[in-house]
């Protein structure tokens, strides 16, 4: 085997790569580098086309003209005296060349004769990306904020490990590393500037910089490029503390030194790293999207990139990678080309889950926006809130899902997400002894995601036996069970998309789709934050529970996918995915254990999907009866929630012994079903009260309802009492809760009506002016805990300040303040009407940052005093059509 005297490492490593498997197969191999060619038989020449010692070869072989394809390509051709060529056009190529020919060798048992194959991508980007970030948050820290250190991340300084990850990458062609945290910076270079703003110890910070070459150049020798990404504006803890602000804040503005830190942050870690790309996330931590977002990109951060440049002398410009994520991508990206050539961007292809591989809407005509533009554009299969933690490898879904990605979306690179436990990486969340790693778990979600990335188009009975002899090495059985063990991953491919798409809240990982749903947040999402998206843009034509309710109500014709459907297709879903796991059973000779962790996961989504039709169900009877009023309706619904229950209490048994938790954020972040405070509700045994409890709660309630003969009365409002707190604004106005009342400082807009728990709550009146120019501060100290109410309009609008969203910004419920309380609370005339939230603080002095845009601080109240969450029914626009949360509570 013959290199060029002065290979590149990918050539080197390809060879090593081609070499192992020749020697498996009982051949005899050297591996030497020369410029000059040998008379020899049986000789493997590799290099890019152009080498010289490939074009030698080329002509003392009189081989065929078999030319390698473009970037990443490769041609393998048969020549006299049993030689072989691997060309690449360029050192990627031929390493891809080297390892497709060490594929075929290791399959086949021996080399082939009369090869003639040639070969390339269609992706540009086939990435994956590790978070270096936590299930919860580190103490006195706030989201995203995790230094580099031993203490924290352990396998981040495990080299065997990142050798195991990157032979893994480099085995299915990917091409590039996300290494993805808050404010990598400060563990990673020293300012002159600001010296105290380094997180970590000497120690460690020497250690950070020996392990991140070491990462980087084992990357470059598997032809990835390592990215690092980091948010928007967040700083390191020390310069917080050495001038005395937050880390982070949404509300904040751009100032200097922050922007001079920031950039000449940059300016070290690019001149240090020179070959590490930057990917840049815009949203979460600053104001939502607008000129501040063009600003920072343009005036901080480009020019941070171009001093790191010029202090290194070098005028190639590392890739810059722009996350299209609360911000508006294709107006930065405009701003930034003329100062900027190499530039990618990205969005997330269905959310923070896997919902659809028909992408449509606004979301879809973004996308599309994007690719149109002078960059590249990636698809971000992100976080997979809605499948962790059993097992994916549909690799139907995920052929249509890149295939998706291309046509509808006009992308092509991809950066894919762990398939569950992203949080917890290494790690998967099965209970098992010493934890078991995911990229072992995992192996069929990047082998298949890297191969459709290659190539989208493959015909399906191809594919079908190619995935059957694979699960069959895989498992040790004939490919006719591997198929088998196909059927059920694809079938069970199919459960947690549909229930999300048509049943779910929000494609954000503030919910965890495998823990469950209430009640009431299938009869009333949009008292949980529906994010609408999810059902305009990343599921196909349908209706929600609520709205096919309204529809069979009025006698109208239903549209697309429905509730119903898909409550009857996924157990059929779930029935097959377990018949099919079955039958492969008595097949299995090798790694038993991981097939039968394989096979309850295929019986937990069995009984999940049955969970979830039968709570559907119900939840369609339990809104019949809104409209009817009969309470045969009602009644109609106790057995299909018992069943649901019954199915529930059958996944607690499944998945105790076998998961250590359902979802790997276990923070406040985490919403729906429950909230995941300090760890808890992250498994389906502590849900399993809940629905209990909720089921008998709805017995009761139905009880009283039948004695009464009548609806009974929803519980009536306490009024809020005002909490004494000594406001600290410059000469604070009050704002009374009452008709006739100002609503603002500087305009005419009167209160007209308001729940009746808010009725003398005394609020601050503030200048709806200022407030859409500057944002809204609230300064006040507190000897008690207390509740801060704020209104929002329920409008989307620059003039509007908008609702805390936790799908864009991961701060969005440090206060509690993620929810509505009383929806449609407040009319104000000739405006939307005003939904209340909560912002919850202990006892001390306290400063609230708003952002930009008018709402209405409505006062301030005992935290302990009980807030009912319910719909008001109050402004222009809003009908009400009567209240049935009350009767699961």
């Amino acid at each position: 085997m013959l290199l060029p005297q002065k290979a590149h490492s990918r050539l080197q490593y390809g060879a090593g790569r081609l070499a192992a498997a020749l020697r498996a197969a009982g051949y005899q191999v050297q591996v030497q580098q020369a410029d000059k060619l040998p008379k020899t038989k049986g000789l493997i020449v590799i290099g890019q086309a152009a080498d010289p010692l490939v074009r030698q070869a080329t002509a003392a072989f009189r081989a065929t003209s078999d030319q390698a394809p473009g970037k990443e390509g490769f041609a393998i051709t048969s020549a006299k005296d049993d030689a072989l060529l691997i060309s690449g056009a360029d050192n990627s190529g031929a390493l891809y060349g080297c390892l497709e020919l060490a594929g075929q060798v290791k399959n086949q048992g021996r080399l082939s004769d009369n090869l003639h194959l040639t070969d390339q991508p269609e992706m540009v980007l086939r990435g994956t990306c590790i978070g270096v970030q936590k299930p919860t948050y580190l103490p006195g820290r706030g989201v995203y904020e995790y230094p580099y250190t031993p203490e924290t991340f352990p396998w981040l300084y495990d080299k065997a490990l990142w050798i195991k990850y990157l032979d893994m990458m480099a085995d299915n062609r990917l091409n590039s590393l996300y290494l993805w945290n808050g404010h990598p910076f400060a563990s990673l270079v020293r300012l002159k500037d600001y010296p105290f703003a380094v997180e970590v110890d000497d120690a460690t910070f020497r250690k950070n910089e020996e392990m991140y070459r070491f990462l980087t150049e084992e990357a470059d020798k598997r032809g990835i490029w390592v990215i690092q990404m980091f948010y928007n504006i967040i700083v390191s803890k020390p310069f917080a503390e050495h001038y005395k602000i937050k880390t982070q804040d949404r509300a904040r503005p751009i100032v200097p030194l922050i922007a001079d830190y920031t950039r000449k942050s940059i300016a070290a870690f690019v001149e240090k790293y020179p070959h590490v790309g930057l990917m840049v996330a815009l949203g979460e931590a600053m104001e939502g999207a607008g000129q501040d977002d063009v600003d920072w990109f343009t005036k901080t951060i480009i020019p941070g990139v171009q001093d790191g440049l010029k202090a290194l002398g070098q005028t190639e410009q590392p890739p810059i990678v722009l996350r299209a994520h609360d911000t508006d991508a294709p107006r930065v990206i405009t701003a930034a080309l003329p100062l900027y050539k190499n530039l990618y961007t990205e969005a997330k292809f269905n959310g923070e889950a896997l919902t659809t591989y028909t992408p449509r809407g606004s979301w879809a005509e973004l996308h599309r926006q994007l690719s149109g533009m002078n960059s590249v554009h990636i698809e971000n299969v992100h976080i997979l809130a809605n499948l962790e933690p059993f097992r994916y490898g549909s690799a139907d879904f995920i052929q249509k899902s890149v295939q998706a990605m291309h046509r509808t979306y006009g992308a092509n690179g991809l950066h894919l997400y762990p398939q569950a436990s992203y949080w917890d990486w290494p790690y998967s969340a099965d209970n098992v002894a010493g934890r078991q790693l995911e990229v072992d778990r995992d192996w069929i979600w990047y082998q298949a995601w890297a191969r459709y990335a290659w190539h989208a188009d493959r015909p399906r009975p191809a594919e079908i036996a190619y995935w059957g002899k694979e699960l069959g090495a895989k498992f040790g059985c004939d490919e006719q069970a591997g198929e088998q063990i196909l059927e059920a991953y694809e079938q069970a491919g199919e459960i947690e998309p549909k229930l999300l798409r048509r049943y779910g809240i929000t494609d954000g990982n503030r919910q965890t789709l495998t823990l469950g749903m209430l009640m009431n947040q299938l009869i009333d999402p949009k008292r949980y934050g529906l994010f609408t998206l999810l059902y305009e843009s990343e599921a196909p034509e349908g209706e929600m529970i609520i709205e096919y309710a309204e529809k069979e109500a009025k006698g109208e014709k239903h549209v697309g996918e429905t509730p119903p459907q898909v409550a009857a297709e996924v157990v059929a879903h779930g029935r097959a995915a377990v018949a099919a796991i079955e039958r492969a059973a008595p097949a299995i000779t090798r790694d038993k254990a991981e097939f039968e962790r394989l096979k309850n996961d295929m019986y937990c989504q069995d009984a999940l999907a049955n969970f979830y039709a039968e709570k559907a169900r119900a939840a369609l009877q339990v809104l019949r009866y809104k409209y009817s009023h009969n309470v045969q309706d009602l009644a109609a619904a106790v057995p299909l929630l018992q069943s649901s229950v019954a199915h529930w209490q059958k996944l607690v048994g499944l998945t105790k012994g076998t998961y250590l938790y359902a979802n790997s954020m276990q923070t406040s972040q985490r919403k729906i079903p429950m909230r995941g405070v300090d760890g808890t509700y992250k498994t389906w045994a502590e849900m399993l009260p809940v629905y209990q409890r909720e089921l008998a709660d709805f017995q009761h309630n139905l009880d009283s309802l039948k004695t009464a003969k009548s609806s009974v009365a929803t519980p009536k409002a306490q009024v809020l009492r005002n909490a004494p707190v000594v406001l600290l604004n410059k000469k604070p106005q009050p704002l009374w809760i009452a008709a006739g009342q100002p609503a603002f400082a500087d305009t005419t807009a009167r209160i007209t009506a308001f729940a009746p728990e808010l009725a003398g709550l005394e609020g601050v009146l503030f200048s709806r002016a200022q407030q859409v120019a500057q944002g809204t501060e609230i300064r006040f100290s507190t000897k008690k805990p207390v509740q801060v109410l704020v209104g929002f309009f329920t409008q989307k609008s620059p003039r509007y300040l908008p609702v805390p969203t936790l799908e864009i910004d991961a701060s969005a419920n440090d206060y509690g303040q993620a929810d509505s309380k009383i929806l449609n609370a407040l009319a104000i005339e000739g405006m939307p009407p005003v939904n209340v939230h909560a912002y919850s603080f202990k006892a001390g002095t306290h400063t609230l940052n708003l952002a930009r845009g008018s709402c209405v601080v409505l006062g301030f109240v005992d935290a302990t005093q009980p807030l009912r969450t319910y719909d008001a029914g109050l402004g222009e626009g809003v009908r009400k059509v009567g209240e049935l949360d009350w009767l699961f509570e």
